[in-house]
């Protein structure tokens, strides 16, 4: 499978681009491995048979069987020894099996001659050591070896005719017939040597193209952002990728394990949908993450199986959020000049009315009606121009300590809050952190904002308390923003980020949605902190560059 390297967009393996190296039908070692056994069990087993005196005479032998199982075991011996040259690599393999072809071809001639010549039926047994070589050696060889069996069966006819033993009128006729056996057995084996070779070249191909798609689809399914699993028929996990793993919370799991085990409220969830025939998706929560899942099969090749697909929902919608208000601070961007031309002069005709002395108290309503509605169009115009085209972060380090401090000193001469309403609580020691200060301030602007508006109780003003320490067990540097009103439901505890959701009848509801992009963009994590205490808590969790060692952190 592929290796994930870091963030490289290599993912076509070279061998896809270029032809794989053709490869030879028999390697030197598959020869020798393949001829060995071969002559030592034909041999054996030809001594075997003329052991046997019933046998003799149906093998057309017409002559002393001792002599011929004297050869025999000569031509064993000589297979033995070849035996021994295998793993001596000497000579080389191609000579090696020249030789015993050449061996076994004088072999059987010599078998032949003591047997009665041509006539016999032993005369096909040389054929069978052309037709080896030919195969062994890919047909290269193989009008040697058939010209060498010819040459072998005339000598033999000659010598026969030459010493007036087993004279035969057909046995010249039998012998040019055997040399053609040789050549067209020589010639069948070299094609077929031929097409094996190709065969075998082409699954080498196929098979090195197969690997590569494998590799490559391992590391298209590993990269996907989208969780996959894929689970047989028991629930044991056949496939995970390293999304999945991080979507269920267990960076240990892999291949083999039970769905229950990496899983279990998907296992369950799964094992319902089964039943019910459906692949209908639900939100799961597994951990501190929002799942949804849904499962398909992946074909009719293997019908046991299922897909498991898992998204984080939380992540969906702030895509589809982040969509939303991309398209509206497009829109926004387009027509903010003819929204705010005709805006500016209707707050400018509301301000020239409210001079005038001859309005009602009834007019006096409709007309602060009128300014209040115009300066939250105003706001929301500039709060979407604002989210579409803030700057990046250009972060510095920072002391947060002697940095909050400022804050809050210039948020309440900004506002006219008495100080007495915002407190500072900061432990001691470091706390560095590295962002863009000036982002930092709109988020705890808006944070701030966002205390005293809901927090609030009547006329009376909110009090704030800034929190400023390292986390006790991870040791990150964390702010919390405070307030002592009446909190915010469950309900709408995760809608409070959403943008444009806003439990008041007035406002935007950008500034926390806009708070936590900007935390963000400078590697903070801004959430609700849900607790039993009065009060809502927004948290702040900072990138650490001074980490506490570890014994001084509490367990």
């Amino acid at each position: 499978m592929f290796r994930r390297s870091g963030d490289s967009m290599s993912i076509v393996p070279a061998s896809m681009l270029e032809p794989a190296a053709p490869r030879r039908a028999f390697s030197a070692r598959d020869s020798l491995s393949w001829l060995f056994p071969f002559r030592l069990v034909l041999v054996s087993t030809l001594i075997l048979l003329f052991s046997i005196p019933s046998v003799v005479p149906s093998l057309g032998f017409d002559g002393d069987p001792t002599i011929a199982r004297n050869l025999l075991s000569i031509q064993g011996a000589l297979v033995l020894a070849s035996g021994l040259l295998v793993p001596l690599r000497w000579p080389d393999a191609e000579s090696q099996v020249a030789l015993a072809v050449f061996v076994d071809i004088l072999s059987y001639t010599l078998l032949m001659h003591i047997s009665g010549g041509v006539g016999t039926g032993l005369g096909l047994l040389p054929a069978i050591a052309v037709i080896t070589g030919a195969l062994l050696t890919e047909g290269r060889l193989a009008l040697l070896f058939a010209s060498m069996a010819t040459l072998a069966v005339i000598a033999e006819q000659l010598y026969t005719q030459t010493t007036g033993a087993h004279l035969d009128a057909t046995s010249s006729a039998q012998a040019g017939l055997l040399g053609l056996t040789y050549f067209s057995v020589a010639l069948l084996a070299h094609v077929l040597s031929q097409r094996v070779r190709e065969t075998e070249l082409l699954a080498a191909q196929r098979k090195t193209r197969i690997a590569d798609l494998a590799k490559l689809n391992e590391h298209v399914v590993q990269s996907l952002d989208i969780g996959l699993i894929v689970i047989d028929d028991d629930q044991r996990v056949l496939l995970l990728n390293d999304a999945a793993r991080d979507l269920v919370g267990n960076p240990r799991g892999d291949a083999g394990m039970l769905l229950s085990s990496l899983a279990p409220a998907l296992a369950d969830w799964v094992r319902e949908r089964l039943a019910e025939g459906s692949g209908q998706s639900k939100i799961l929560t597994i951990g501190d993450r929002e799942l949804l899942p849904s499962l398909q099969p992946p074909g009719d090749t293997d019908a046991g199986s299922v897909v498991l697909y898992l998204r984080d929902n939380r992540e969906v919608t702030r895509q589809a959020q982040e969509m939303k208000l991309a398209s509206l601070g497009r829109l926004t961007a387009s027509i903010a000049h003819n929204i705010r031309n005709p805006l500016s002069s209707v707050n400018h005709a509301a301000q020239l009315m409210a001079e005038s002395y001859a309005l009602d108290a009834e007019e006096r309503h409709l007309l602060a009606v009128i300014q209040r509605n115009a300066q939250r169009i105003d706001e929301t115009v500039t709060s979407v121009l604002a989210l579409s085209r803030h700057d990046r972060a250009e972060p510095q380090t920072l002391e947060l300590r002697d940095w909050l401090e400022e804050f809050c000193t210039e948020y309440c001469d900004s506002n006219r809050i008495d100080r007495t309403h915002l407190c500072l609580r900061a432990t001691s020691g470091p706390l560095q952190v590295s962002v863009d200060p000036r982002q930092l301030g709109q988020t705890m602007r808006n944070l701030c904002d966002n205390a005293f508006k809901h927090g609030s109780k009547g006329a009376t003003t909110a009090s704030i308390e800034i929190a400023a320490q390292r986390h006790p067990k991870s040791g990150q540097v964390v702010v919390d923003v405070i307030d002592d009103g009446p909190g915010i439901p469950k309900a709408m505890a995760r809608q409070v980020f959403e943008p444009f959701f806003t439990a008041a009848n007035h406002g935007t509801g950008l500034g926390l949605y806009a708070a936590r992009e900007l935390a963000r963009a400078n590697g903070i994590t801004l959430h609700y902190v849900d607790s039993e205490q009065r009060g809502a808590r927004f948290r702040l969790s900072f990138p650490d560059l001074c980490p506490r060692a570890p014994e001084e952190r509490r367990p």
